[in-house]
């Protein structure tokens, strides 16, 4: 089972191949995505990586955790599970 990373302060200009190109450094990447904006589609300066081991996960925080990325340092960390939103959609229905 392999560890979801979230990576933050991303130049705007990163991809996903670059994430990957990045990370595959440490180890196994099994899968990398830069988050984009739904409406302008423009990156939102943060992406989440998933490394094949706990133990690759853990070399990669180590590793690349505040190490400069194109003039920026990076911000990398185990990834929190995403939050149950309230109210997903529409109005009320009398």
């Amino acid at each position: 089972m392999g560890k979801k990373l979230y990576v933050g302060n991303l130049s705007y200009s990163v991809t996903d191949q670059d994430l990957t190109s990045l990370f595959s450094q440490c180890g196994t990447v099994e899968s990398a995505k830069v988050i984009n904006d739904r409406d302008t589609g423009r990156s939102k300066g943060f992406g989440f990586v998933e490394m094949s081991s706990d133990a690759e996960a853990q070399a990669v925080i180590a590793q690349l955790n505040d190490k400069d990325h194109d003039g920026r340092p990076l911000k990398v960390n185990e990834a929190k599970p995403m939050a149950p939103r309230e109210n997903s959609g529409g109005g009320k229905r009398w």
